[in-house]
């Protein structure tokens, strides 16, 4: 995959906003192309947020999620200047990992 996670991450009051677009097409194995031919699934199963070296997010996906998954959260602590890094594993193995510093 070749197109970036785009990632937002800021400090306010003790706690720290994030915001994921992880672009993948989330096929769901149950729609058919033009020919009627079914396309395979190809989803998005793992995600993984480390913020200075904590895991603050894991969680697993399934075939479920929308084309292009947008993911908010916030979690305690984190500064200004903090490297956050985003990874996914999709079911064909398939990996990307993008990073920000929190603002």
């Amino acid at each position: 995959m070749g197109t970036p996670i785009r990632i937002r991450a800021r400090a306010a009051q003790g706690h720290t906003e994030v915001t994921l677009l992880m672009p993948h097409p989330m096929e769901t194995g149950m729609r058919k192309d033009d020919s009627g031919t079914f396309v395979p699934a190809h989803f998005i199963t793992d995600v993984q947020v480390v913020a200075a070296g904590r895991v603050v997010l894991q969680a697993r996906l399934s075939q479920a999620v929308s084309q292009d998954p947008l993911l908010s959260f916030r979690y305690r602590g984190g500064q200004p200047g903090d490297r956050l890094q985003v990874r996914w594993v999709d079911s064909r193995g398939d990996q990307r990992s993008d990073e920000v510093s929190v603002s």
